[in-house]
């Protein structure tokens, strides 16, 4: 890899990784704590566009003298620099290989991030948030590790030539640290989802969580013949109940339908094999999953003729499948409280906050 791929790859690492903070709080996160959602992400974030060419990587420092000092806004009396922004704006159209400068609504997007993110540094600050510096040398550890250099030293070698410095970079970490405590702090600890709303929310929904749990059973199917008149499909009727009778009797399933059965199966004793729900029709998977593993239906006519099925066994939400689907729907309801708490608190911030936007 050239020394040129090499700047490329750390300069995203070094800008793009920690010149805004992430607005969901993972680092020092527990292992069996639920996610935050993405989404808190992606209602911040514009859609990046795709453009093949390869841009050059940004030089984002030193500053420009003759704009260090352009306030585009201020939040509780802090400035926010149009140096800032075009930094920011650098970074964007490196990392999405965009030539073209972005456009006003983009901008303005980019704005509301840093105004939102210099609100919680504040708040971080009133709250007392410390990050230890061996914190920070951890984390900066951890992502240098995810990049192909040899050393630190190297690392430092190669941010320098792109204008930046180790202590920018350590300093954006360190905010990023302090918001991402801040907010597990406010919002991530302040969220509970009791067994019971896990309970309610499976029982509203467990049609849809049983989507995709398997099935296996057996089918044996009576055609009313070629002519369908009510003659023939009354004959039908008759042989496939006198049919069912005899399995009922103790007869082998699998044996009458390689002898009666006229579907494709019939040769392999009617078995359908193991299914997904959804794959087969809904009024015939209802006939289906409406019986007790081993349980006999009673013969069910459709346009094809008059069937009989055999559940052999299914999946349902129990054992390992009831555990999974609790997890997720923990997850799902953490997901809801968290973006609802999450956008309060912001809203809050910006209430007791005076904030002027000067672009």
């Amino acid at each position: 890899m050239s020394r040129r791929l090499v700047a490329l790859g750390l300069l995203a690492f070094a800008l793009g990784g920690c010149a805004m903070p992430s607005w969901v709080p993972w680092l020092g996160q527990k292992k069996d704590e639920p996610k935050p959602p993405a989404a808190a992400v992606a209602a911040r974030e514009p859609e990046p566009p795709k453009i093949e060419k390869a841009a050059e990587p940004p030089r984002v420092g030193p500053r420009d003298e003759s704009v260090t000092d352009r306030v585009i806004a201020v939040v509780n009396n802090d400035a926010i620099t149009l140096a800032e922004l075009q930094e920011l704006v650098a970074i964007y159209k490196y990392e999405n290989r965009q030539t073209a400068a972005p456009s006003d609504e983009v901008i303005h997007q980019f704005l509301t991030r840093m105004i939102e993110h210099r609100l919680q540094l504040q708040e971080a600050d009133r709250e007392k948030v410390v990050v230890e510096e061996s914190e920070v040398d951890e984390e900066l550890t951890e992502r240098i590790k995810k990049v192909n250099v040899k050393s630190r030293e190297e690392f430092e070698q190669v941010i320098k030539a792109q204008g930046l410095t180790m202590e920018g970079i350590k300093k954006r970490m360190r905010d990023g640290l302090r918001i991402n405590r801040l907010i597990r702090r406010k919002v991530t600890a302040r969220i509970s989802v009791t067994d019971a709303e896990i309970g309610k929310y499976l029982e509203a929904n467990r049609q849809k969580l049983e989507t995709g749990l398997g099935y296996h059973a057996r089918h044996l199917l009576i055609v009313p013949g070629e002519t369908g008149s009510d003659t023939a499909w009354e004959t039908a009727r008759l042989k496939a109940e006198l049919l069912h009778t005899q399995i009922e009797q103790g007869a082998d399933f699998a044996e009458l339908a390689r002898q009666h059965s006229q579907d494709a199966t019939a040769k392999d004793g009617g078995d359908l094999g193991t299914l997904k729900r959804g794959e087969l029709a809904q009024d015939i998977e209802a006939q289906i999953l409406g019986l007790a593993p081993g349980q006999i239906s009673k013969p069910y006519r459709s346009g094809l003729g008059y069937h009989i099925f055999r559940l052999e066994s299914k999946e349902s939400l129990e054992g390992e499948a009831l555990a999974r689907a609790q997890a997720q729907t923990r997850e799902i309801l953490f997901r809801e409280k968290y973006e609802a708490r999450f956008d309060t608190w912001l809203k809050e911030l910006r209430q007791r906050a005076v904030i002027e936007v000067r672009l």
